[in-house]
């Protein structure tokens, strides 16, 4: 019977994309996504509601200030390195000269890289988002002549975005790279406006 022959055989291939597909969209590291987004978004929070919670200015700010400290040593000393394999720091030698140093984790020969896209996108999405609501704050503080929480808003918008800073040198480069992609970026737009010139004149 040609029925006792045949055999259940699994599809390889689509088994493989599965799982490649899982590892892509699963969060490896849960803790770190969390605290990454929690201390950041826990001061724009506070920074909202501060004058509801309490009348004591002193009380929101340090409150403030030190989840920003918070937020930018855990960024730049734990989320970075474990969701997205970056790490930024500065450096002393020995003739005294600091040197700041940007690393990305080398993609292994199997072409893991130790973290997923969704850990990815939620670290870049936190990262970039975060010091433009800051630099909203700062231009609101500014033009409301809330000066007493200028310094605040100042404050948030240093810290976060040095981290952004960083972190956009460890993806693309040192500042070499930046300048050669402007460069070539300006380059293709001068070419493709010359490449086709027009071959007819208005009568």
């Amino acid at each position: 019977d040609s029925n006792d022959d045949t055999e259940d055989v699994s599809l390889f291939d689509a088994d493989d994309e599965v799982s490649r597909r899982s590892k892509k969209s699963k969060i490896r590291h849960p803790v770190a996504s969390f605290f990454h987004l929690f201390f950041r978004v826990s001061a724009i929070v506070v920074y909202l509601l501060c004058e509801l919670l309490t009348s004591s200015f002193i009380a929101c700010m340090v409150t403030i200030i030190l989840l920003l400290s918070c937020d930018f040593w855990a960024v730049k000393n734990v989320t970075g390195r474990l969701m997205v394999g970056l790490r930024w720091w500065n450096q002393v030698d020995d003739d005294g000269r600091s040197h700041w140093i940007f690393e990305a984790r080398k993609v292994s020969a199997q072409g893991n890289k130790g973290s997923s896209e969704a850990e990815s996108r939620i670290f870049w999405l936190g990262l970039i988002t975060c010091p433009m609501i800051w630099v909203i704050f700062a231009f609101s503080a500014l033009f409301s002549f809330k000066v007493k929480w200028l310094a605040v808003v100042v404050m948030g918008v240093v810290l976060q975005g040095a981290n952004l800073y960083g972190y956009i040198r460890c993806k693309v480069g040192s500042r070499k790279n930046l300048t050669s992609m402007a460069t070539s970026y300006l380059g293709k737009q001068f070419l493709r406006q010359v490449r086709f010139p027009r071959l007819w004149k208005p009568a």
